[in-house]
């Protein structure tokens, strides 16, 4: 048994060790392969949240794929040896984080380490780099990483579908299982560090999109942020993914999701309404989302550069003279250059043949202009690498046959690994960057050429970089920096003749223009840089985990739909004891219930309430104590109908514009003489909007008008809500009427007609009879229902009702709400009821006719 395993069953039983002797010493961790039952097995082991560990500094912990070090392995092949990745965003993003902030990094290496020495590996990591290593078995690591991420998540969230095997291949079960195993063990590695209640978790791009589900399931109140560092697809894309709705849920279980460009969080968040029927809202300057009584923040910045690290980068150039070479080699030259990871959605290929269509269009560049394109290495086992290479070597060689000459080659292609220092001459050498990716997440490669071009003082004289130079960008219009660079010429990379003309009116520009865009463009470089960005989305972290602990907490579902329900402090589940002994103490009782999803299942196909309801509804009303109504949106005709045999049943119906205190009695008109030649303009409008809107319909009622599109296109059908609202308030600016959107609805009613005013009315109605209710039980499950509940915090029911009453608003299900009370469904609803019909039995025989219980 390893010793993490051993650790693991520690916390589980509340033994919390000291750490003072062992804070630094980190157990290897158990590297046995994980199932996707494995989610399920924190009810054994649960860690909470409310138990503070032994480590209280205040700190983050940033989960990423892989850790911010360089490892290689000794020449006498004893051991390794380690330094920062001084290249690597999760380094520099240190910067931006308070001085006195801890920070630990979780992630795997980029070497295989034998597992004999591991300990010793973790153990240095943490001693000298506060890194932690996570192992993952190389089985699992090629299922994970070269198969689900390569081959599944990466193309797909670059627009790629799998539409045959050559093409990525379909939809493989055992790389997903492989992707929670790993995402398991990454999970692991943060329970042996984590004090939840003082800890940030920073998780970091598209190999650990589940990793919050874990945290979530074990600590329900860990602060915790995700930021997806690649492009998020439209909803039509993701939507093809199998596991489509349990990467979406897991997401949610953070408190922050950061996304590059507004494009990206725009997709996310249609997904979100499109799969899983959420909706946000802008709230004061940020995107919301709304999930379960939780606020999930959409961040929404584009990362930054080190400029530190590129100036130190400078210096170096400038120090071994790289320039120098250059400048020879180049001269008389004018040079663009492409930096490009070998990938297939770089765009390389329609790169070179924009200059081969550029030397065509404008054959006075020949001989004079020069693509210069670096290929770096593949980060991984991505799809077609080996093709694409061939092709760009096809295409170089044929470009250079037909425009080339001796001493001049228009294409120059540098295959192998260049340092930076190199690569910083060559920015500072480049009269234009070209990107043409077709897709890519971010691209720093134009921040890193604009910030190189601006140069540094005090340079060598053999180097140039003592001087602001111009600079000039091409970009694709599909790379999240696109948008940040407003003085770039952008591109459509698949209209080769476009690029071709972007590439000549780049180099032949004015230089006072050149030197304004780049100006331009270096102003925003410089002042959001990494820092700034790490900085910014650490502080929004905080904002949203501002009221963690105020609130309570419930884990609900399995697996992946597993989420936390966060509600107020007061809000409690009813107890029917406690309702129950109340109910038996009350000498004047009002109950007042919804119908739709609260006696009756929201889903239901037969409306009419079944025979139990009946009877409950009977049992109630025949205590004398008891006022009871139904308090509902829908009409009185069909009300009057299903609730015939209930003589003393009050109904409320159409939210109160109809009332009618029992069978016996008339119907009573909320604001009689009320017109309703608002209907006839009303009518038409909606009319348009059904027949735009397929899916939706319209429900004319005696007092009211309801367009609904539950069964519409969720955006279209939303869209087009928002449309109607504005057209309706517009026209009937000067009727007596309220226009409201509700969930899948439209709703036009008289002013001054709510469930709050009729539960006021009957209140009031029966002080005036001298029934001041000591008892109030409300019942409902939606929006409307909240008019009600909204009406207990009025001063003026105090003098309606009794000095102390005992007062239960409930809401049905889990959800934040006005009510004091939830209830989790109908079937807990009637039970409730049932509990408290039955309580009549206390009273004498000759009140009721009842016995009592033996």
């Amino acid at each position: 048994m390893s010793k993490s395993y051993i650790n693991l069953l520690d916390l589980a039983s509340g033994n919390f060790p000291t750490m003072e002797g062992r804070r630094r010493r980190m157990p290897r961790v158990n590297t046995a392969p994980g199932n996707l039952s494995d989610i399920e097995d924190d009810q054994a082991c649960s860690v909470s949240s409310d138990q503070p560990s032994s480590l209280s500094s205040d700190r983050v912990i940033i989960v990423a794929n892989q850790l911010p070090l360089k490892a290689k392995r000794r020449e006498d092949n004893t051991g390794w040896n380690f330094s920062w990745n001084e290249d690597s965003l999760l380094l520099q993003l240190k910067d931006g984080l308070p001085d006195d902030m801890e920070v630990l990094y979780i992630g795997s290496l980029r070497v295989h380490v034998d597992p004999t020495d591991q300990e010793d590996v973790s153990q240095i990591l943490l001693d000298e780099f506060k890194c932690v290593p996570t192992f993952l078995p190389p089985a699992i690591m090629k299922k994970f990483y070269d198969g689900f991420c390569k081959k599944h998540l990466w193309p797909l969230f670059h627009y790629m579908m799998p539409f045959s095997a050559e093409q990525g291949g379909r939809f493989d079960r055992s790389l997903w299982e492989a992707y929670i195993s790993a995402n398991k063990l990454f999970f692991q590695r943060v329970v042996e560090l984590i004090n939840p209640d003082e800890d940030y978790i920073w998780i970091h791009d598209y190999h650990l999109m589940v990793l919050p589900t874990f945290l979530r399931r074990r600590f329900s109140r860990v602060r915790m942020g995700f930021f997806l560092h690649s492009p998020f697809p439209s909803s039509e894309i993701y939507r093809t993914l199998p596991v489509r709705e349990e990467i979406l849920k897991a997401l949610l279980n953070s408190d922050i999701i950061g996304f590059h460009t507004f494009d990206y969080a725009r997709h996310f968040l249609t997904c979100c309404s499109r799969m899983l029927g959420l909706v946000y809202q802008s709230k004061r300057g940020y995107l919301g989302l709304e999930y379960y009584g939780r606020t999930i923040r959409i961040k929404i910045m584009a990362v930054g550069v080190h400029m530190g690290w590129i100036q130190s980068m400078m210096k170096i150039a400038d120090e071994d003279c790289t320039m120098r070479e250059l400048t020879q080699k180049f001269e008389g030259k004018t040079m663009f250059l492409g930096v490009d990871d070998m990938d297939i959605f770089k765009g390389i290929n329609l790169k070179l043949l924009a200059m081969e269509q550029m030397l065509k269009q404008h054959p006075n560049w020949q001989g004079k202009a020069v693509l210069v394109q670096i290929l770096n290495p593949a980060r991984g086992k991505g799809i077609d690498l080996e093709e694409v290479r061939e092709e760009i070597q096809e295409n170089s060689q044929r470009i250079n046959e037909e425009f080339g000459k001796p001493g001049y080659k228009p294409i120059i292609i540098i295959d192998r690994p260049v340092s930076i220092s190199e690569r910083v001459s060559y920015y500072n050498m480049a009269e234009c960057v070209v990107v043409t990716a077709v897709r890519d997440g971010m691209n720093l490669i134009p921040y890193e050429y604009v910030v190189c071009r601006q140069g540094i003082s005090g340079s060598k004289s053999c180097s140039n970089f003592d001087a602001p130079k111009e600079s000039m960008l091409v970009v694709s219009e599909f790379i999240g920096c696109s948008p940040s660079l407003s003085g770039a010429i952008r591109v459509n990379p698949w209209n080769v003749e476009a690029t071709a003309e972007a590439m000549n009116v780049a180099i032949s520009m004015d230089n006072s223009e050149r030197q304004l865009r780049h100006e331009k463009h270096y102003q925003y470089i410089s002042t959001h840089d990494v820092a700034y960005w790490s900085r910014s989305f650490l502080q929004d972290m905080q904002r949203s985990c501002a009221d963690h602990f105020t609130r309570r907490c419930w884990g609900i579902g399995f697996g992946f739909g597993f989420r936390v329900v966060a509600l107020d402090p007061n809000f409690r589940k009813l107890s029917i004891d406690t309702i129950v002994t109340a109910y038996r103490g009350a000498t004047t009782r009002a109950i007042l219930l919804d119908y739709d999803g609260t006696v009756m299942p929201q889903h239901s196909i037969d409306k009419s309430p079944s025979q139990k309801v009946i009877a409950i509804m009977n049992m109630l009303c025949a205590d004398p104590k008891n006022t009871v109504f139904i308090v509902t949106g829908r009409g009185r005709e069909s009300l009057s109908k299903w609730f015939s045999p209930c003589q003393g049943l009050g109904i409320a119906a159409e939210h109160g514009y109809f009332l009618r205190w029992s069978q016996d009695e008339d119907w009573e008109i909320s604001m009689q003489g009320l017109g309703f030649g608002w209907m006839k303009i009303s009518e038409p409008v909606m009319k348009l909007y059904t027949e735009a809107t397929d899916g939706s319909s319209i429900e004319i009622k005696e007092s009211a008008m309801v367009w609904q599109y539950r069964d519409a296109d969720s955006g279209f059908g939303s869209s087009q809500a928002k449309e109607m609202l504005d057209h309706l308030e517009s026209v009937l600016a000067n009727e007596p009427v309220a226009v409201k959107r509700g969930q899948f609805i439209v709703d036009v009613k008289p002013q001054g007609v709510s469930k709050g005013l009729v539960a006021e009315k009957i209140f009031t109605s029966m002080a005036a009879n001298g029934k001041h209710a000591d008892f109030v039980l409300c019942i409902g499950d939606d929006r409307s229902d909240e008019d009600m509940f909204d009406i207990f915090g009025h001063a003026k029911l105090k003098d309606i009702l009794s000095p102390n009453p005992a007062i239960f608003a409930c809401t049905v299900g889990q959800k934040p709400s006005k009510a004091t009370y939830y209830l989790d469904d109908t079937t807990e609803v009637i039970t409730m009821l049932e509990s408290l019909a039955e309580a009549f039995d206390t009273l004498p025989p000759s009140e009721g006719g009842y016995e009592s219980d033996p």
